[in-house]
C-alpha cells in the first residue's frame, strides 16, 4: 500500500498563525521522514482553515524543504484562481520540486459561500468557470501560442515558461464521490480522490472505475497505475490505548465541527442555501454533535492503537484500497499531539503494510 498525509488542521486565532504555518511544515518534513509517499494541501480562506491560505505559495516552501515526497493540492478551487497565472504557478513548481507535484482540481467550497464572495464571485456559476478555466491551463501547457475565447476568459499567450518539469503536465487528479463520477474519472483515465466512503461502498466504487478505465481502451499499464493511484482520505489517530484515542479524536472532530458551522452561519451571506442533497450527518447543521461526531467516527476515520489501526488498515486494503490518504491533524491538535500520532502510524502500522 501507499501512504499520503493530508493538512486540514486550523489556526485557532491570527496570533498563532505564523506558528502554525512553521509547524505545519516541519510535520511535512516527518511524513517524508516516516515514509508518506505523498503530501497534500486542502484550499480555504478567511477563518483559520488551511492556515496557509494560499496552498500554491505554501508548496513552494516545501518544495525546498523535501526531496522525495510528491506535494498534491486536495484540491486547487479552480474559480478563485486565473488559469494562466495557474498555469504559470504550476509549472513553476513543478520546476522547484523537480517534477513531484499532482494537481487536484475542483470548482470550488460546496459549503462556504463566504469564499466564493471574498473572492468577488458567487457560486452558481463556479462549474462552468471550472470547466473553462480546465480547458485553459490544459491547453496552456500544450500549445504555444495559446488563444481561447470564452465566456469567462479570452486570452492570448505566446507561451509558457517555464514547462513543466512533468510532460505534457502535472497529473490533474477529480474528487469523486458518486458512482456516475468514477465511471467518468476511469473512462478519461483521470486519477482519482476519494472521501468518506464507507467500507461497505469501496469495492463497487472501485470496480466502477476499471470499468470505466476499460471503456476508455487504457492500456494495462495505465489501467494499473490509475487503480493502484486511486485515492482515499480518512481520518487517522493513533495513539496508545483505543479508549485514549477515541476520546481525544472525538473531542478534536467536535471542535472540528464547532468551528465549521460557527462560520457558516456568521459569515455566508442570507441568500445562500447549501443543496440538501450534498448534506450528511457532518456537515448539517440541523444534526447534533451527539449523532454527527459518532458518523464521522465511523464512516471517515481509523483511530485506536496501532495494533487496532493495522486491522482498520487491513480492512480497507481486502477490499481494494492501495493509497490511503491520512489527515492527521483536527481542530486546532497541537503540534506534538500531531507528530505523535504520525510516529506510532509511520513506526507501527504502515510498515506493515509495505
Amino acid at each position: 500500500m501507499q501512504f499520503g498525509w493530508l493538512t486540514l488542521s486550523l489556526s485557532p486565532s491570527p496570533d498563532e498563525d505564523a506558528a502554525r504555518i512553521e509547524q505545519q511544515i516541519d510535520q511535512v518534513c516527518y511524513a517524508e521522514k516516516l515514509g508518506f509517499s505523498d503530501v497534500w494541501l486542502t484550499e480555504h480562506y478567511f477563518t483559520g482553515e488551511s492556515v496557509y491560505n494560499d496552498a500554491l505559495t505554501f508548496a513552494s516552501a516545501l518544495a525546498m524543504r523535501t526531496e522525495r515526497v510528491r506535494i498534491g493540492f486536495a484540491v486547487v478551487q479552480m474559480p478563485f484562481h486565473h488559469p494562466v497565472r495557474l498555469a504559470v504557478q504550476l509549472a513553476l513548481l513543478d520546476n522547484l520540486s523537480k517534477g513531484r507535484i499532482d494537481v487536484g482540481i475542483g470548482k470550488g467550497t460546496i459549503y462556504n459561500e463566504y469564499e466564493f464572495v471574498g473572492h468577488g464571485l458567487r457560486s452558481d456559476d463556479s462549474r462552468d468557470r471550472m470547466e473553462e478555466a480546465l480547458e485553459i491551463l490544459q491547453r496552456a501547457w500544450r500549445e504555444s501560442p495559446m488563444v481561447f475565447e470564452g465566456k469567462y476568459y479570452n486570452v492570448n499567450v505566446p507561451e509558457v515558461r517555464p514547462r513543466p518539469v512533468q510532460q505534457p503536465a502535472p497529473p490533474l487528479w477529480r474528487s469523486a464521490i458518486s458512482p456516475s463520477s468514477f465511471t467518468e474519472c476511469g473512462r478519461l483515465g483521470i486519477p482519482i480522490l476519494t472521501a468518506r466512503l464507507p467500507v461497505s461502498a469501496i469495492k463497487d466504487r472501485w470496480a466502477l472505475y476499471a470499468a470505466g478505465l476499460d471503456e476508455g481502451g487504457h492500456d494495462a499499464a495505465t489501467r494499473e497505475k490509475l487503480l493502484a493511484q486511486t485515492a482515499l482520505w480518512r481520518n487517522v489517530y493513533v495513539a496508545d490505548s483505543d479508549a485514549q484515542a477515541e476520546d481525544e479524536l472525538a473531542g478534536l472532530l467536535q471542535q472540528t465541527r464547532e468551528h465549521m458551522m460557527h462560520v457558516r452561519e456568521a459569515h455566508n451571506p442570507d441568500d445562500f442555501e447549501i443543496d440538501p442533497a450534498m448534506l450528511n450527518k457532518w456537515t448539517d447543521p440541523a444534526v447534533s454533535d451527539d449523532v454527527a461526531v459518532p458518523y464521522v467516527l465511523e464512516t471517515g476515520s481509523l483511530y485506536g492503537s496501532a495494533a487496532r489501526v493495522r486491522e482498520q488498515v487491513a480492512e480497507l486494503r481486502d477490499v481494494g484500497v492501495r493509497h490511503l490518504l491520512c489527515q492527521t491533524g483536527f481542530g486546532d491538535m497541537n503540534h506534538e499531539q500531531n507528530l505523535a500520532s504520525m510516529r506510532r502510524f509511520g513506526e507501527e502500522v504502515m510498515p506493515a503494510f509495505q
